[in-house]
C-alpha cells in the first residue's frame, strides 16, 4: 500500500510548488493505478488546511474545491482512507520512543504508526522519517 504524507500531495496541486510536475504525475500514476492507496486522515487535515490558507505562496483553493478534491481521491477505487485501529497505540508509542520524537515529531510518528500498522510504504519528501526503526519510505521526487 502507497500512503501519502500531505507534502506530496500539496506539490502536485500547487503548481508554485517545487517539483510541481514531477508530484503530479507521481501522484496521478497512484491513483489510476492498481496498488492500494492510503490517505490517512491526519494526511487529508493537513492538506485542507494548507490548501485553503490564502496566506502561503501559491496556489489557493476554496474550502470547496478542496473538499471537492479530496471527494474525488476517496471515490477511487483504490483508495483506502486510513484511521488508527486496535493496534495503533502500540505501533504509535514505538515511534515516539525507538524514534525519539516530540513536539512536532510526534505527527510524524503517528503517521509513521498508521503507515505500519496497514502494512504500507509511506510516500514523502520529509527525511525526518529516518528516525522511525521499521517504516518503510520512499522519497519518490528524489533524485537517482
Amino acid at each position: 500500500m502507497i500512503v501519502f504524507d500531505a507534502n506530496l500531495l500539496l506539490y502536485a496541486y500547487n503548481s508554485a510548488a517545487p517539483n510541481h510536475a514531477r508530484a503530479r504525475q507521481f501522484v496521478e500514476d497512484a491513483f489510476s493505478g492498481t496498488e492500494a492507496v492510503g490517505l490517512p486522515w491526519q494526511t487529508v487535515s493537513a492538506f485542507l488546511r494548507i490548501i485553503t490558507n490564502r496566506q502561503l505562496a501559491g496556489d489557493c483553493f476554496s474550502m470547496e474545491e478542496a473538499a471537492a478534491v479530496v471527494e474525488e481521491w476517496a471515490a477511487m477505487p483504490v483508495v483506502h482512507l486510513l484511521a488508527p485501529g486496535e493496534r495503533h497505540w502500540a505501533f504509535f508509542r514505538r515511534m515516539l520512543l525507538e524514534g525519539q520524537a516530540s513536539g512536532a515529531l510526534t505527527t510524524d510518528a503517528e503517521l509513521a504508526a498508521l503507515t505500519m500498522e496497514n502494512g504500507g510504504v509511506l510516500y514523502t519528501t520529509d527525511r525526518d522519517f529516518t528516525r522511525f526503526p521499521g517504516l518503510k519510505w520512499v522519497n519518490p521526487l528524489a533524485d537517482g
